[in-house]
């Protein structure tokens, strides 16, 4: 490891702790097991409706349940398969936006029940060394915008949530690159998820 700027420079060996592994493992897992609940609920209630209700019956309604619910296994699997099919890559902080933008909310059941809702668009644009951009957006909270800095190298590791920032040397705060919670710099897991920090 770099031992450059007290150690924080360079990107850390440490993402080959087995625990970033083991993470990966229980999304994967917590998402198909909810998933699964979701769809079993979907397919029990639309049951329920179709046999209390004067408005449709079953077999008709409890087709809904099952198309609903397997929607929401479909989408489990997408989530797994971008999981594992996400590459390694490094890249750099090209830009960064600050934008005040609107829109509408639903405050009732008819269409024209909303009302406009302004919030402050934050986003940090980077490029890999392949030339593919890809955009970090926030709403209404800068810290991620004030993390980096056009310039930076950041290294985005498969299958995880955030990206590694080089050069640490000034930093007071680190995301995890599991989760992407935010904690202190001198801290050595992430007190979410346990995985270690890369610093």
């Amino acid at each position: 490891m770099n031992t450059e700027y007290g150690g924080r420079a360079g990107f850390s060996p440490r993402i080959h702790d087995p625990a970033f592994a083991k993470y990966l493992k229980n999304s994967n897992r917590w998402s198909g097991m909810f998933s699964g609940i979701l769809a079993i609920a979907a397919v029990v209630g639309f049951y329920i409706y179709g046999e209390t209700s004067s408005e449709m019956s079953n077999p008709q309604v409890l087709y809904i349940g099952f198309g609903i619910g397997g929607m929401f296994i479909f989408v489990a699997l997408i989530q797994m398969i971008g999981r594992k099919t996400s590459k390694t890559w490094d890249g750099t902080v090209i830009d960064k936006t600050i934008k005040k933008k609107r829109r509408r909310k639903s405050t009732g059941s008819e269409e024209s029940d909303y009302d406009w809702v302004d919030y402050v668009e934050y986003k940090v644009i980077l490029k890999s060394d392949e030339g593919k951009k890809h955009e970090i957006t926030v709403e209404d909270d800068d810290t991620l915008y004030n993390y980096y800095k056009v310039g930076d190298r950041v290294r985005h590791h498969g299958g995880l949530n955030s990206y590694e920032k080089y050069d640490k040397s000034n930093d007071s705060i680190i995301f995890c690159a599991a989760c992407a919670t935010l904690n202190q710099i001198e801290d050595d897991k992430c007190h979410r998820c346990k995985c270690p920090l890369l610093k």
